[in-house]
């Protein structure tokens, strides 16, 4: 059956963001989507004037409204409009959406500008469309009008979904097309709109306020708690006692399925880290878990094999740490320096890369053992055939491809340098290829 772009990538979307998946569920506060920006977005522009040329096609210049009547694309006229790139069959387009939907029906009813959606489908049939888009209350593209779906698609080069584009009306014709829709609704909600380069200036600075003011204190207290849970419970812990050390703030929960493999990772590490810490007064090293487990049983079950300090199961404190480091899935793990402030919020993928080398985290470390990791990757075979795939593979570093990836193999999060495939983006981190012999003539 012929599909628009995106299913072209299904497989490899499922595949590669499966145990990302495991961690989404049931956990309404830490989503995960996965979502590719469009290229050059500064160098687009679209208002309204454009929108018929966009949205209609020689099928028709209509739309259907979510009960399935016609809509004519010039009703758009003085709309922000968000093409919503989607199928029913990806777990997180179907989180999006609910998400969505929320935000819409609080824009629904704004007069100056309006705000309508209108649905790009990538679903498998036209009952699968039908079932997804009853859940929608906004607008859709025809499901039969592949034509239209696809220019979309290509138009916007749309690599993945979910994806959202946010076009202005005719009163913002210089306003630039916004590709990363997604990512501005999980992290903003409702506050995004209208989405404006204004807008979202000052919720960049508002944001930026906020971080620059961080400090341990306002980050792991409330009004009725300063302390933090230790081993042997119910022992408590002032989080004052962490002011001056390195902290990590783990974010994960028993159910996780990609921290059954990375916790006892990250205990090692822990460990180690301490061991190299002996007899150093000025500095020292602490981890504090921020649960997602769904009950106290699970909870304390999961705590009672950790070595390090938890925030108390079910705290408001985990919600707002979880949306003020916007965290999209777990395990995820959020680096503090000893002022309190933020130094990466990519300790997971430095711990796999790095191991307990990666301390302090700091930008200085890392670019050491970057450059470290370019010398290695001089001597390494510029393309091998791995045992865990038909094609061949080739050596990529940061910026070519080998950008923050999971690893096919370990099912790991990997960064920098890795070997993938140019023809189906199959990735490996380097210390997981499994040479073979190639066969001869090949």
């Amino acid at each position: 059956m012929d599909q628009i772009i995106i299913e072209e990538n299904k497989d490899k979307i499922i595949k590669n963001t499966e145990e990302d998946e495991e961690a989404e569920i049931d956990n309404s506060f830490i989503p995960v989507y996965h979502s590719f920006p469009v290229k050059d977005e500064d160098s687009q522009v679209v208002s309204a004037q454009d929108y018929r040329s966009i949205l209609a096609s020689k099928d028709g210049d209509f739309l259907l409204s979510s009960t399935g009547a016609q809509v004519k694309v010039s009703d758009l006229e003085s709309k922000i409009v968000g093409l919503y790139f989607s199928a029913n069959w990806y777990p997180p387009c179907t989180k999006f959406t609910d998400l969505l939907i929320n935000v819409y029906q609080q824009l629904k009813d704004h007069s100056d500008p309006g705000f309508e959606v209108v649905f790009v489908s990538s679903d498998e049939d036209l009952d699968a469309f039908n079932t997804y888009k009853s859940s929608m209350p906004w607008l859709a593209i025809p499901f039969s009008d592949l034509d239209a779906r696809r220019a979309l698609t290509q138009k916007f080069d749309v690599e993945g979904i979910p994806t959202l584009i946010i076009l202005q009306p005719n009163s913002n014709k210089d306003a630039a097309v916004i590709s990363d829709g997604v990512e501005l609704v999980y992290r903003y909600g409702v506050q995004a709109f209208p989405f404006t380069k204004e807008r979202l200036e000052e919720l960049k600075e508002k944001e930026k306020e906020k971080h620059d003011n961080q400090t341990l204190s306002n980050l792991l207290t409330n009004d009725g708690r300063d302390y933090l849970l230790a081993h042997p419970g119910p022992k408590q812990v002032p989080v004052t006692s962490l002011m001056g050390k390195t902290i990590g703030l783990y974010f994960s929960a028993q159910w996780c399925i990609p921290a059954f493999k990375f916790t006892p990772r990250l205990m090692s590490v822990y460990q180690k880290i301490k061991q190299q810490l002996e007899g150093k007064e000025d500095e020292d090293f602490e981890i504090v878990f921020v649960s997602s487990d769904r009950d106290q049983v699970q909870f304390v079950t999961y705590f009672e094999t950790m070595p390090w300090l938890a925030v108390p199961y079910d705290d408001p404190t985990i919600k707002n740490l979880a949306k003020y480091f916007d965290i999209r899935g777990i395990p995820s793990l959020v680096v503090l320096g000893p002022d309190g402030k933020t130094v990466t919020k990519q300790g997971r993928s430095l711990i796999n890369l790095y191991k307990g080398n990666a301390y302090p985290f700091t930008k200085t470390r890392v670019g050491i053992l970057e450059k470290q990791m370019d010398e290695v990757a001089k001597g390494l075979p510029k393309t091998e055939h791995h045992s865990g795939h038909r094609h061949e593979l080739t050596l990529v570093p940061e910026g070519h491809g080998g950008g923050a990836f999971i690893c096919c193999d370990c099912d790991e999060q990997g960064y920098g340098w890795a070997y993938q495939c140019l023809e189906c983006g199959y990735e490996v981190h380097p210390k997981c290829i499994k040479p073979v012999a190639r066969s001869p003539g090949s």
